[in-house]
């Protein structure tokens, strides 16, 4: 499993690169656990994908969000399996990630920073907004910006 990030040759600079997407430049251990927690949100999400109807608003969001933590997952592992999604599936997958981070924020705005409860939702923010800042990257690499 390579977990080095894709790199980009537009013609952008580094430092450019690191203003536009502050998270492009992840260690090895930021990747590998963000590989963990999109791995299990994919896992909870499956799960409970299995409680609703097809055709129902909520087995609509799940599937996308679904489709979107596996892009994300593509991206994280860097194993080339991202040529597989097009354009269009990219720029999809963006809305879901959004909106966990969102949702996570607000859920995590409920605690004292100081606690327990608090701490344990950085670890699910920190890994869409790297999921987020490369599905921004690859769309920009396929995108020449």
């Amino acid at each position: 499993m390579n977990l080095v990030e894709p790199s980009i040759t537009d013609g952008k600079s580094e430092p450019e690169l690191d203003k536009e997407y502050p998270m492009s430049n992840c260690s090895e251990k930021e990747l590998s656990d963000a590989l963990k927690i999109i791995s299990s949100t994919i896992s909870k999400c499956e799960k409970a994908q299995l409680k609703f109807a097809v055709g129902t608003s909520q087995h609509s969001l799940l599937k996308n969000r679904i489709k979107a933590l596996y892009i994300s997952q593509s991206l994280v592992l860097n194993d080339g399996s991202i040529k597989t999604y097009t354009h269009e599936e990219l720029t999809k997958a963006l809305p879901p990630v959004t909106s966990i981070i969102s949702k996570t924020e607000k859920a995590q705005s409920k605690y004292e920073k100081e606690g327990a409860q608090y701490r344990r939702f950085e670890p699910i923010i920190k890994a869409m907004q790297i999921s987020e800042t490369l599905i921004k990257k690859e769309l920009c690499k396929r995108e020449e910006c």
